[in-house]
Parts: structure tokens; C-alpha cells; sequence
């Protein structure tokens, strides 16, 4: 069982690093990310971008990039095709966002000739580190997909539970949340929750248990779940959660942030390898924590 995101370091240590290649590389933020993942251990970090504007970045930070193939690439869109080629060619095995738009990225992960399409849902998903929840915590998707319909939502789900397996979690427990613990049928999220659940008790969604719908509460406490008599193996045992839309997972995302204090990696999923988009707002731990989740799985 996972309980702290410094088991995801362990993982990423446990084998030969990982190529990591940064797209745009002339980015201070990501590049001093990439840096100090390559200094504890991670990645081997492979930097495409400006060259000049790259060393000059060094400089003022003091970074010594020597250990690193550099490749220059000005151009923003060429440099995201680049990248993504190396991850398509085998060159590379993680891809992570530098000095440039997350469209110009996913646009080259997305091409038919040389991107990394895998036919599942492009889709972002947070791993939680909580003071009051007894492991880690899947959250999907709190940043790609607005509104995903049911199929959408499927393929989110199956992402997730491939990511967690790579992790080591044989069979992870997938709640998929409404507002409540009913179908109500005015309630777009809990039937598409209901209909999710059944999909997987008839096996068309493998390798997890999957429950729903259930309110947030109902996830992730057992008490709650007894008092409101859920009988259920998800209930106070949730691996994932799978809100309704952006708006909950979002939400939820923050709260956990902000308001419960937790530690957070996050990672792209849906592709052939995964993705590291990190923001300016995401502190160095996150950003580390989030390379060490790309870099964990095999």
C-alpha cells in the first residue's frame, strides 16, 4: 500500500533513471525542476529548446547543465515535436512541458504521423498525500477534460487504474462521486455513475473495483458509509475518485491543497508515456514529486 509520495522516489530510484525530455527547455521554473530531479536521483533529463536562452538561464541560476544532451530548437512547436518523437522513438520515456502552450504540447502528442496516441482519453491525474486519509489518493481529472460524457469518463477511469497498477496497486478501488449516494435520476452524475459501476461488475472496466455513485464523504469514511448504511468494498477504502466534471475535481483538488494541507504529484496520462505539466504556482515539492510519478512506473 502507498501512504507517502516519497515511496514514488523510492519506485524511481529502485531502477535505471528515466529519460526525461523537456520541451521549450528555456524556462527557469521547469528547467531548476528538471535539475533538481536529475540531483536526487530521478531522471536523466534530455533538454530541447533555445540553447543560448538555456545557458543563459543557467548562468543566473548557477545551474550546471554539463550532465545534459542539449538539442537546440528555438522554435516552441518544433521543439514539442522533437520531443515528442524522442518519446515515440524510444530516446526518451518521459515527456515534460517547458516554455510553451499546453496546446502547441498536446497538438504534437496528438499527431497521427509521429505522436503518442494510444486511444484513451488525454487526461490529468493528481495523487494526494492527506494527514487524515490512511493512503494515497487518486483524483482524476481536475485539469484536461471539462465536461466528459460517459465513454469519456470510462476511458479517465481507465487510465487511472493502469497508472495505479504500474504502481503496484493490484486492484485499485475507484469511487466514482455524485452528490449523493442514490441515482437520482435528475442527477446526471449519479446514474453515469450507477451505469460505470455496472460496467465494471460485468468486467468491460478491468483490474479495479468500482463503486457508485457515492457522495465524497462516503468515499473516503467508513464511519460516514455505516451511519448512512452503504454496504460497499470502495466506501472508506477509495484509491480514486472520479468527480462529475472539472468543476468538483477541481474544487476538490484545491481544498485538498489549501485547505487539508497535503502533498501533491500530478502526471498526464492517455498517451504513450507520461507527462509532466507543471505550473508556476506548483511548489518545488510538488514539482519533484511530480517528476518522481512519471518516473516511477516502468
Amino acid at each position: 500500500m502507498l501512504t507517502k509520495l516519497s515511496q514514488l522516489h523510492d519506485m524511481a530510484r529502485g531502477h535505471s533513471r528515466r529519460r526525461l525530455v523537456l520541451a521549450a527547455a528555456h524556462d527557469a521554473h521547469a528547467l531548476g525542476a528538471v535539475l533538481n530531479a536529475y540531483e536526487n536521483s530521478l531522471v536523466e533529463p534530455i533538454l530541447v529548446g533555445d540553447e543560448s536562452k538555456i545557458n543563459e538561464i543557467a548562468g543566473n541560476h548557477h545551474y550546471d547543465l554539463t550532465p545534459f544532451m542539449v538539442i537546440h530548437e528555438p522554435d516552441n512547436a518544433r521543439a514539442a515535436a522533437r520531443a515528442v518523437k524522442m518519446v515515440k522513438e524510444k530516446d526518451a520515456d518521459v515527456l515534460m512541458k517547458g516554455n510553451l502552450g499546453t496546446a502547441i504540447l498536446l497538438k504534437a502528442v496528438l499527431n497521427k504521423e509521429y505522436g503518442l496516441r494510444t486511444g484513451e482519453q488525454i487526461s490529468h491525474l493528481a495523487i494526494f498525500e492527506l494527514p487524515t486519509y490512511h493512503k494515497l489518493i487518486g483524483l482524476t481529472d481536475a485539469a484536461m477534460n471539462i465536461a466528459p460524457d460517459l465513454m469519456e469518463k470510462v476511458s479517465i477511469t481507465r487510465n487511472a487504474v493502469t497508472y495505479f497498477q504500474k504502481l503496484g496497486i493490484e486492484k485499485p478501488r475507484v469511487a466514482m462521486l455524485s452528490a449523493a449516494e442514490t441515482v437520482n435520476p435528475a442527477m446526471k452524475s449519479s446514474i453515469e455513475a450507477s451505469n460505470i459501476a455496472k460496467m465494471g461488475d460485468r468486467g468491460q472496466i478491468k483490474n479495479c473495483i468500482i463503486d457508485g455513485p457515492l457522495a465524497f464523504d462516503n468515499a473516503v469514511s467508513k464511519t460516514s458509509a455505516a451511519l448512512k448504511g452503504i454496504d460497499s468494498p470502495v466506501a472508506g477504502d477509495a484509491d480514486i475518485l472520479i468527480p462529475d466534471g472539472i468543476d468538483a475535481a477541481n474544487g476538490l483538488y484545491k481544498a485538498f491543497i489549501y485547505f487539508a494541507k497535503a502533498k501533491c504529484a500530478a502526471v498526464i496520462l492517455g498517451a504513450a508515456a507520461p507527462i509532466v505539466l507543471t505550473s508556476r504556482a506548483d511548489t518545488d515539492e510538488t514539482k519533484l514529486n511530480s517528476i518522481a510519478l512519471a518516473a516511477a512506473v516502468g
